[in-house]
């Protein structure tokens, strides 16, 4: 990076990866809704929102939907159902850009990963356990995980300060989140939703969940250990290349080369951006286990990184035109991860412009309505891992999958708890696998990692976790879990 375009940049190589693995996903959705036929469920307003009604599925006539609409699907998002959320997304990526570019221009961010790292040189294992910990406990007692964003290249650039790499600094972040979001305890948008539509005890059945937790973790964490070892044989400290380091540039952000500072007092700086840091994780805090304000959690994150940003850069003697300029220049730089994100969400459009969503799902329930016990329990956790490609958020598949599958669930002698927990399995790990999760899309991004490059390193663990998951569930089943 020079000291004209400091900040967070999406290398070419990643974007031009991860661009053509999601044109093919765009080609293949289109050829679902060619290949299914279409179909709908009738729909009720329920207490929590719009709920399909359990056998009213219909096949009906295909839409006009021509071919030449898969390829303008990332620009028909902001115009859908989801074009809102596409939009906060792509505002809080550029602000979280912008506001890295004007730390790093500051040297404020160097300055602060550099004291931290001397901090805990001596104990780094035990830094790695706890931080992963920390990132684990918030995504699955809070149901934070966008949010994290912002912190994944501070957790890069400590990764590389203490001899790592890229892949542990996002192990031990957005991952972390990634895996406690799934092996949640109390998480609001999975857990939550899900019992509240299963007319279940608001998070009952915590402790099997805990049991949960505590496995998925020491699970991860064994990974991450390995992770962060072979890092140290393979590349000591240095900038990043697809999530590995070399020996040059060992002060350089998450996928930059190291610049110059040029601000006179970076130190003040990091102690502004280091408060900063403590009383923007109190308000996310406050915001997921109050529910107040939830609705603008990520604008709220936003506004404070801005302020943190601008603020570092003033305290370490930054001109406030300098301020705006490095910001200009983040924005631009995030700019590619914008299309990539347009892309993921497009990805859904297809299937429901073409009306095969529902169809999809109601061959899914005539399976589920076929089986008994075990394999009961198997379907609905390898059925929503399936929806989950399609639908990011924990809370729109609730709202769509549970009113299908509590009345199937019944049906085949499941407890309402078991169906919830095989939801809540299938909605949350493959986020940190599927390329159509806008979240892994930029911070794969930000890292400068491809994502067949992050599919490589990462497929053992969902391997691993799929059985052992899958293990617990049966667990559930077998002793009766309520």
């Amino acid at each position: 990076m020079s000291g004209e375009n400091p900040g967070i940049r999406i290398s070419k190589k990643a974007f031009l990866t991860s661009f053509f693995v999601l044109l093919g996903l765009m080609i293949a959705a289109g050829l679902l809704t060619v290949a299914i036929p279409s179909g709908r469920y009738d729909r009720i307003e329920g207490e929590f929102g719009p709920e399909p009604v359990p056998g009213s599925y219909m096949v009906v006539e295909k839409p006009d939907y021509p071919v030449w609409r898969w390829f303008t699907a990332p620009v028909e998002v902001l115009g859908s159902e989801d074009g809102l959320q596409a939009i906060v997304i792509i505002a809080f990526i550029m602000i979280v850009g912008g506001a890295f570019a004007v730390l790093q221009a500051a040297g404020v961010l160097k300055a602060a990963i550099g004291s931290m790292a001397r901090r805990f040189a001596s104990r780094k294992y035990l830094l790695l356990a706890l931080v992963s910990l920390f990132f684990m406990s918030i995504g699955s007692f809070m149901g934070i995980f966008e949010e994290v964003i912002p912190m994944v290249p501070v957790a890069i650039a400590l990764s590389v300060s203490l001899g790592w790499d890229v892949m542990t600094g996002l192990g031990m972040s957005i991952l972390a989140t990634g895996f406690g979001f799934s092996a949640a305890v109390a998480n609001p948008f999975s857990i939550g939703t899900a019992q509240r539509l299963a007319g279940l005890p608001l998070f009952s059945g915590s402790l099997f969940r805990i049991l949960v937790f505590v496995v998925v973790y020491a699970l991860f964490l064994f990974w991450l250990y390995r992770t962060a070892r072979r890092a140290e044989r393979n590349a000591p400290g240095g900038a990043i290349i697809e999530g590995r380091v070399q020996a040059s540039d060992s002060d350089a952000g998450p996928g930059e080369v190291s610049a110059a500072p040029l601000a006179a007092h970076p130190g003040r700086g990091a102690v502004f951006f280091g408060v900063s840091m403590v009383v923007l994780i109190a308000v996310v805090m406050t915001v997921s286990l109050t529910g107040t304000f939830a609705e603008y959690s990520m604008p709220i994150i936003a506004v404070l990184f801005l302020i943190a940003g601008f603020g570092s850069g003033l305290a370490a003697g930054l001109q406030f035109k300098r301020c705006l300029s490095a910001f200009g220049s983040g924005v631009v730089s995030i700019l590619p991860g914008v299309v990539l994100i347009l892309m993921a969400m497009g990805v859904k459009h297809i299937i429901v412009s073409g009306m095969v969503m529902d169809s999809i799902l109601a061959a899914a329930a005539r399976t589920v309505a076929g089986s008994s016990g075990y394999a009961a329990a198997a379907l609905v956790y390898l059925f929503t891992l399936i929806m989950n490609f399609f639908i990011g958020s924990a809370t729109a598949k609730a709202f769509l999958l549970m009113p299908i599958l509590v009345p199937l669930a019944d049906l085949t002698g499941l407890t309402r708890q078991i169906v919830v927990q095989a939801f809540a399995f299938g909605d949350g790990f493959s986020n940190m696998l599927y390329p159509t999760n806008a979240v892994l899309l930029i911070s794969l991004g930000i890292a400068g990692i491809s994502w067949p490059t992050w599919f490589k390193r990462t497929w053992p663990l969902q391997v691993a976790t799929l059985i052992v998951t899958m293990g617990l569930l049966m667990l559930a089943v077998a002793t009766g879990y309520s």
